[in-house]
């Protein structure tokens, strides 16, 4: 939403104007652009875009300031008046433009793009865009990566440094994929651009710069960590000292707790952190909270979170229901462990707004005892898990029964 703070009415025309800026500086600009940068009262952008529109830049420019948010208040402060944001190729692919628009109202923002560093490594690979996985790992973990090492996939990693290549490289061959095709795509659309083709765990390239796109043909090797598209992953991709919920049973919980793009789960009594982990593997804008009063097994969460490529998981050790406090509100919540200690279903009933969802599973039959007196209160479903697994019984075969498990899934009215 637009801040009106410096106003009392919106402004309708356009008094910001963001514009691409490409490796090749000014001559790869339209005339328009080079009008409105010439015309700017004043200039914003990074040093390098600075320099590069130096000869046309006539008002002030301004380089980004440390921290960002300084910038930003500098430019909404100006609200009105002609500001020019040079930004690198499309702004609005993780690009300042996104940033701005959190603070300045769409209809005031007037954005001229370059090419962004996908479509240029694209177009010079023949690759499809559409058929390409694309991702940031700028000032972001190189984990996030890990969701997309499918066999045969396609990928397009922006990197922080030079040294991002031989990191991602590094990650591959750790994680069986090594034998995958790593183009390093080098300042692309300027003077200096080179392309090299490496194999990751052979990687060799030196001297790389800075603004590098890193180009990948995933191939897997033997024992790859490949991460199954379907819920219920295996239970020995995890690490756990057996405070797992199993993997037939984390299924029908996730089916359960039916996540939805964006929502937030609270993971109380979190164990190895697997439902909290799948939940988030459902799509990059999940988000969850893990609670797990064991220090060693909370430290254990966040070594799952880094391997299965979902870091954004935020941690809390501490015991429930003191350690929900100050948490912000869930959309769903999950109840593994501790729900039979006393206040922990009542605080995490209060947490969930209208239209919250909370699942709590039972092993135990004092969880269950609760569980069921819940239930006869408040409705919802209840249903009781009985897994059995194939195993020798001397010579032979019999099933051998898990212990059974009662759910209870609940929305708030």
């Amino acid at each position: 939403m637009a801040d009106m703070s410096n106003s009392g009415s919106a402004i309708v025309a356009p008094w910001l104007t963001v514009i691409g800026v490409g490796e090749d500086g000014v001559a790869g600009l339209g005339d328009e652009a080079k009008r409105l940068i010439a015309a700017a009262p004043v200039v914003f952008g990074g040093v390098r875009h600075i320099e590069l529109a130096a000869c046309l830049i006539q008002g002030e420019s301004e380089a980004w300031q440390s921290p960002f948010e300084k910038s930003v208040e500098a430019i909404a402060s100006r609200r009105g008046s002609p500001v020019v944001v040079l930004a690198s190729g499309d702004p609005f692919l993780y690009g300042v433009g996104a940033t701005l628009a959190r603070r300045i109202d769409a209809s005031e923002i007037r954005t001229i793009p370059a090419p962004s560093a996908f479509s240029l490594a694209a177009s010079r690979l023949g690759w499809p865009l559409q058929d390409v996985a694309t991702i940031s790992l700028h000032g972001r973990p190189l984990d996030l990566i890990r969701p997309q090492l499918q066999p045969g996939a396609r990928v397009l990693a922006l990197t922080s440094d030079g040294n991002g290549p031989r990191a991602l490289a590094e990650l591959l061959s750790e994680s069986g994929f090594g034998q995958s095709r790593l183009t390093v795509l080098e300042a692309l659309g300027g003077e200096r651009e080179r392309i090299s083709r490496n194999i990751a765990a052979s990687f060799a390239l030196e001297n790389i710069a800075a603004l590098n796109v890193c180009a990948v043909e995933i191939v897997a090797g033997g024992g790859a960590r490949v991460l199954p598209l379907a819920g219920g992953l295996d239970d020995a991709l995890f690490e756990h000292d057996g405070q797992i919920t199993k993997r037939e049973v984390r299924a029908l919980t996730l089916s359960a707790l039916a996540p939805r793009k964006g929502e937030l789960l609270w993971d109380i009594g979190a164990g190895s952190g697997s439902i909290a982990i799948e939940w988030m593997l459902a799509d990059p804008a999940m988000r969850a909270i893990a609670i797990e009063a064991s220090p060693e097994r909370a430290a254990r969460i966040g070594r799952n979170a880094g391997r299965f490529g979902v870091p954004g998981l935020t941690v809390v050790e501490g015991q429930a229901p003191e350690a929900l406090r100050g948490l912000t509100r869930p959309d769903v919540i999950f109840i593994g462990g501790g729900g039979s200690d006393a206040g922990v279903m009542e605080a995490a009933i209060a947490a969930l707004s209208s239209g919250g969802r909370l699942v709590a599973n039972a092993v135990t039959t004092e969880m269950e005892a609760v569980l069921l007196a819940h239930h006869a209160r408040l409705g919802g479903s209840l249903i009781r898990i009985d897994i059995a697994r194939a195993a020798p019984v001397g010579t032979m075969t019999g099933w051998r029964p898990a212990m059974p498990v009662t759910q209870w899934s609940w929305v708030k009215s």
